[in-house]
């Protein structure tokens, strides 16, 4: 198996660690809103990853983040006039419903960085023990010039770097010793959530949380360390230069980075109002064919987002589910009988063809093509004279591969319109009743169930997605 590594720009064969054993941390999101499509991406991807280690025998210790202290938390506190706690949760609940629409599994462990604080403050004042960082007024910074392969992952050369350029300042710059370097723990500001440190009440920086959720529940060295490509610099960047001065070892023997998220063609931004969240977008489509769609293209490649794409995708997923469900509405009625050699050939092609794609740097865009000549197979092998054994064969490999894509085959239950017309019923009593988290919850239903929502001066008009 060969993955691109992102610290060396070429493909490497992958040897784990620990035989058999996959050790893999993932930037998750900052929980201030609902997630985007962007933030999508790595989730599903990630998750295929994981899903194909585990399909070729690999024990997955999975480890991605809650990121559930930051500016953009504490803003979005203050606009409301609540805890920053309070939005945390709100939003963490809510990204779970979409990862879970999505069919992204639930992480071995999600950390939230909140929770890990007393882990922080050792491993910061490990650094300042070692000289790697110092403190001034309440504020630690990591000295970057200490660490002499600054730079190596990004490819970044630390002179080169302009201050001004950076993406993550903060008060105080006039303190650093130099201005390259960066916080690592910051002084509490009035209506911020703080907590006790021998530097004084505060909160700590972004990257120094990522490297102590890692080494806490994965150790000091990884196998796999992911994310998309905006994180290459400075995050980890950033958490190469904590981890490997704290412990001495290399922190991530392979990253991986997933290239970005187009909008018809235009880089993602809530200013040109191209912007979308994965609620959103579940207003529109199962959230399977977003997952689907996500995969149709190499996870380094840039990926366009479009009504025409998502359109395609849709019409590709609902060909390969309906393949399934006929190949298994087959096998209960198909007569007694081994399995064909000449069929279990071509199946066994195909899924090496499934496996060299998958084996070559994830390339789920050609396993898709693999799948898809399996489902052109299907439609013209299994017959209703075909054996019992060929087709249940035949089943079990195309659910296999459906299930490293993480697609979900069963059917979905059709629901009657009149039931449709009783949630919205509902819905309005509870809106009037100013009920208004229950009439999220039933829009969210109908959402899951294909039912889209429009809310006009006539009334609630809906349609089946």
């Amino acid at each position: 198996m060969k993955i691109f590594n992102t610290m060396n720009h070429r493909k490497e064969e992958f040897v784990p660690l620990e035989p058999g054993k996959v050790r893999m941390y993932v930037c998750g999101p900052t929980v201030y809103n609902y997630i985007h499509i962007g933030n999508a991406r790595p989730m599903i991807f990630f998750d295929t990853v994981r899903r194909y280690f585990a399909y070729r025998g690999y024990e997955v210790n999975f480890v991605s983040n809650f990121t559930d202290v930051d500016d953009k938390i504490i803003k979005a506190a203050q606009e409301e006039g609540v805890d920053s706690s309070v939005i945390s949760t709100r939003y963490i609940a809510e990204c779970k419903k979409d990862m879970e629409g999505m069919n992204v599994m639930p992480a071995t462990t999600h950390p939230l960085a909140t929770q890990e604080i007393d882990g922080m403050i050792e491993m910061i004042s490990g650094l300042i023990e070692k000289g790697y960082a110092y403190e001034v007024n309440g504020t630690v910074y990591y000295r970057v010039r200490k660490f002499a392969d600054y730079g190596k992952l990004s490819g970044k050369n630390i002179d080169d770097l302009q201050s001004g350029n950076r993406t993550l300042l903060v008060t105080g710059e006039d303190e650093k010793e130099d201005p390259m370097d960066f916080v690592l723990w910051k002084p509490k500001k009035e209506g911020e959530p703080y907590w006790d440190s021998p530097w004084g009440k505060g909160r700590p920086g972004w990257h120094i949380e990522c490297s102590v959720m890692s080494k806490k529940y994965l150790g000091e060295e990884i196998d796999i360390h992911g994310g998309g490509e905006d994180l290459v610099f400075p995050h980890h960047e950033n958490e190469i230069a904590q981890s490997e001065a704290a412990s001495g070892k290399t922190f991530a023997h392979y990253w991986m980075h997933n290239a970005f998220l187009n909008i018809d063609g235009t880089k993602m931004s809530k200013s040109l109002g191209n912007f979308f969240t994965v609620r959103e977008v579940s207003e529109k489509y199962d959230l399977q064919v977003l997952r689907f769609f996500m995969l149709s293209a190499h996870y380094r490649s840039p990926l366009n987002f479009s009504a025409e794409l998502m359109q395609s995708a849709k019409n590709g997923l609902d060909r390969i589910v309906t393949a399934v469900q006929r190949v298994d509405e087959m096998k209960a009625k198909a007569p007694a009988g081994e399995l064909s050699a000449e069929a279990k050939d071509a199946v066994d092609a195909l899924v090496k063809k499934f496996e060299d794609a998958m084996d070559d740097d994830f390339n789920t865009a050609d396993g898709i093509a693999a799948l898809f000549e399996m489902v052109k197979l299907a439609n013209t092998v299994v017959t209703e004279s075909s054996t019992a054994d060929t087709v249940a064969y035949f089943s079990e490999k195309m659910h296999t591969l459906c299930d490293v894509f993480g697609i979900i085959t069963e059917k979905k239950e059709e629901i009657l319109d009149a039931d449709i017309e009783a949630l919205i019923e509902e819905r309005q009593a509870a809106r009037k009743a100013k009920n208004f988290a229950r009439a999220d919850e039933i829009r969210n239903q109908l959402a899951e169930m294909g039912i889209q929502l429009k809310d006009t001066r006539e009334g609630v008009k809906w349609s089946r997605a």
